[in-house]
């Protein structure tokens, strides 16, 4: 019997663990800025041991691009209630929140990694950014279908046309991403994706 209620509890332990390390790594990059935490640092907030940490993670990069994933969840899923323009500014909206606050520090430092680290570039692309790119894709050609944008314009393309604006403002600090400037730049790209009314 003994052993049987011990398997759930180390079960829970291990979780919670888990949930400690992902959040230490976000406090933490966030306060500091990503280059001056080291794995170390996390594991010692966490009230963990640096080897539990790489028995998950093989690295910083990979702890923080989880912990990245781990925190946005579903907040920024592409809505669809088939107005293509209020759904794109719904999550515009939210993505420039989240990138706004502490996840956007743990972003900034990954992109700045992935610069010189392969590996930490090609996960970030294939944990944050390609899964997101295609579920954006599926949006955008659904609004094709609808007659709501153009289709002649690749759906990549369009991806790169709506978000270049908001991750310019992001990465670069070139000027804050107010929601207003947001909804004003989606509206102009917009512009150039609605279809063209045929003439006689």
């Amino acid at each position: 019997m003994a052993a049987t209620k011990s398997a759930p509890n180390a079960h829970r332990r291990s979780m919670e663990a888990r949930r400690a390390i992902l959040d230490a790594a976000i406090t933490l990059i966030s306060e500091r800025g990503y280059a001056n935490v080291t794995i170390e640092a996390i594991a010692a907030s966490a009230g963990v041991g640096k080897t539990t940490i790489y028995r998950w993670w093989s690295s910083k990069g990979d702890l923080a691009l989880e912990a990245i994933n781990d925190r946005v969840g579903e907040a920024i899923d592409f809505p669809d209630t088939g107005d293509i323009s209020a759904d794109l500014r719904r999550q515009l909206l939210e993505v420039a929140r989240l990138l706004d606050g502490e996840i956007g520090v743990l972003f900034r430092g990954i992109v700045a990694e992935a610069q010189s680290t392969p590996t930490v570039g090609a996960a970030l692309l294939d944990t944050i950014i390609e899964p997101r790119t295609r579920a954006c894709e599926a949006r955008l050609a659904k609004a094709v279908d609808d007659g709501q944008l153009r289709p002649d314009v690749a759906t990549r393309m369009m991806v790169e046309l709506i978000y270049a604006p908001l991750y310019y403002r992001l990465l670069f600090k070139t000027d804050p991403a107010r929601p207003r400037d947001i909804a004003l730049l989606l509206d102009y790209t917009l512009s150039g994706l609605r279809p063209v009314p045929a003439t006689d």
